[in-house]
């Protein structure tokens, strides 16, 4: 099988435990892009968390593309054309702020300018920030600022906290969103039926190829889709042992160039 596009996770896939890429897999990441091959960068992380690496990998030059908020927006690196995105209902967004101050946590949205906070902040919203490298925006009435587009809300808070208000969210919401932690502290709301693999699809029609022509990369349980419907669905050695049984292949870690040794050996 002549495989066409390389699909990749960012956090545990394509960068090391220290949120970098190594020289080995970037050099393979390019290489491969010269010889015509297609990348893109699938990740839960909002758009412009991504771009700085989007830029170093040079995606806006070979035509890459970026595929965010775990699979709600598509964007083409080199036009800025949005492929395809799925928004959160706007007028959900009071009913989501004032669920957020009834069961004490956080939450918070993204712009382009940095990380929307409606809350008081927390150790968790910094991480998000440092992971994305953008700044953090308090703002006095979450509900009444959000007035523009938005693929994604986060909640945050201590995890045996969240575990309950996971379920109340749900019970709540789930009717017309999407919910679920992608990290115990971290409980992410999208809109229904987002995931990687679906997303994966528009874009692969979009481009006139076939699931088969597709290696996809991956470590964490927001992967999984995308690597079941990968031509060749490849797990990180580092990945949840849920995402390796559902791989075709298993990889060296994030660690020790896996995606480079993938590269070499299928494409």
């Amino acid at each position: 099988m002549a495989y066409e596009i390389l699909v990749l996770d960012i956090d545990g896939t394509l960068t090391t435990s220290e949120k970098k890429i190594s020289k080995e897999t970037l050099d393979a990441v390019l290489a491969t892009q010269e010889r015509g091959h297609k990348v893109v960068l699938a990740s839960g992380r909002p758009t412009p968390g991504i771009r700085a690496l989007a830029k170093e990998i040079k995606l806006q030059e070979f035509g890459g593309v970026i595929l965010s908020y775990n699979g709600a927006k598509i964007i083409n690196c080199q036009t800025e054309e949005v492929i395809y995105q799925k928004k959160l209902p706007q007028d959900v967004i009071p009913a989501l702020y004032e669920a957020a101050l009834e069961f004490g946590v956080g939450i918070i949205t993204y712009e382009d300018t940095g990380v929307v906070v409606g809350t008081a902040r927390d150790k968790y919203m910094e991480l998000e920030a440092k992971i994305n490298n953008m700044p953090l925006h308090d703002v006095d009435n979450f509900a009444e600022y959000v007035t523009f587009d938005v693929n994604k809300c986060l909640m945050t808070g201590d995890p045996e906290h969240l575990a309950e208000v996971e379920q109340k969210m749900k019970e709540r919401f789930g009717h017309i969103l999407n919910i679920y932690r992608s990290e115990p502290f971290f409980l992410e709301i999208v809109p229904q039926n987002v995931d990687k693999a679906d997303s994966l699809k528009h874009l692969l029609d979009h481009l006139g190829l076939s699931h088969t022509q597709m290696i996809s990369c991956g470590d964490g349980y927001n992967d999984l889709t995308m690597i079941q419907y990968a031509g060749l669905g490849v797990a990180m050695a580092n990945a949840q042992q849920v995402v390796k049984e559902a791989a075709n292949y298993i990889t060296r870690s994030n660690d020790d160039n896996g995606v480079a040794h993938v590269i070499q050996k299928f494409m």
